[in-house]
């Protein structure tokens, strides 16, 4: 049985989303903190939806002594033209101004579901450099990840090569397990992503083996996520992770879990089921060349 202490060493690579939380923004900071978690996953709703307001949320998340693993989420900006194109720039401008204030230092940016957008690859391209350009002066790096029921890109290799033609050295992707699995796309194409590209990792699984329609991806990503162990996928998981520790990814990994349960639950069991599902990657995957067949689940 390790010690408080040694389980925090483990887990430190890991992080919570305050999506997967119900309550206000202290309660949740100081049930992550509770569990040994030392960073977490922010998003702009946490500043905006603050009693006292976003400045008060700062001082909150400052205060916590957790690290902001990062900043979500920016929403449908590449592609766009005209107005609709200076709306969202003003629209990333404020948000990296808030992300700066949290001393974040990734903005998580999903690729555009948009009907409005263009699906040429390099407009798509150049609007995702001007925003990486404007994240410079903030000391910020975009994290762009594909969504599975993105328009045009809606996996992580497409994703790949819209950063590749935009050729910025602040601008690399964001990886979310869920997207990676509901879309079907094969970790082999990791092979050709440079790991150091990689700014962010999402991590979680869900209950069921496939989701056939974008529809019924989007209802499962936003209402049945669970954290990984917890799933059915339990073994791509384990593979996924491992695959990308070879690959030398060395960044951070963060639970985004949707789930309506845990969110009607009390948070130091919600935040317990993600301890152990840390210790578990951090122990038994992570640590190990191969998990032993008996070690594939979560430890309970």
């Amino acid at each position: 049985m390790t010690d408080r202490r040694s389980e925090r060493r483990a887990i430190a690579g890991f992080g919570m989303d305050t999506i997967t939380l119900a309550g206000p923004l202290e309660a949740k900071l100081a049930a992550m903190a509770e569990a040994g978690f030392s960073q977490v996953m922010l998003k702009a709703n946490d500043l905006v939806g603050h009693p006292q307001g976003w400045q008060a949320a700062v001082r909150a998340v400052h205060a916590s002594g957790l690290r902001g693993t990062g900043f979500q989420v920016l929403r449908d900006f590449e592609g766009l033209s005209g107005h609709l194109h200076q709306y969202k720039v003003d629209i990333a401008k404020t948000m990296l101004e808030m992300c700066a204030a949290l001393g974040c230092k990734v903005l998580l940016a999903c690729s555009s579901t948009s009907t409005h957008a263009s699906q040429d690859l390099d407009h798509l391209a150049r609007d995702l450099r001007k925003l990486a350009l404007l994240a410079v002066p903030h000391g910020i790096r975009i994290a762009y990840e594909g969504l599975s029921w993105g328009r045009t890109v809606n996996e992580f290799t497409t994703a790949w090569d819209v950063v590749c033609r935009a050729d910025c050295p602040n601008l690399g992707l964001g990886l979310d397990s869920f997207h990676i699995l509901a879309a079907g796309t094969s970790f082999d194409a990791l092979d050709e992503v440079d790991p150091g590209k990689v700014f962010l990792v999402q991590l979680s699984d869900f209950m069921w083996q496939e989701t056939r329609t974008f529809e019924e991806r989007m209802a499962t990503a936003r209402t049945y996520r669970v954290f990984p162990g917890e799933g059915v996928h339990t073994a791509q998981i384990v593979s996924l992770v491992q695959k990308l520790d070879a690959l030398g990814y060395a960044g951070d990994y963060s639970f985004e879990v949707f789930n309506d349960d845990y969110v009607q639950m009390p948070l130091p069991m919600v935040a317990e089921r993600a301890r152990r599902s840390a210790l578990w990657l951090a122990e038994d995957v992570l640590r190990r060349s191969m998990p032993l067949p008996g070690q594939l689940r979560l430890r309970t």
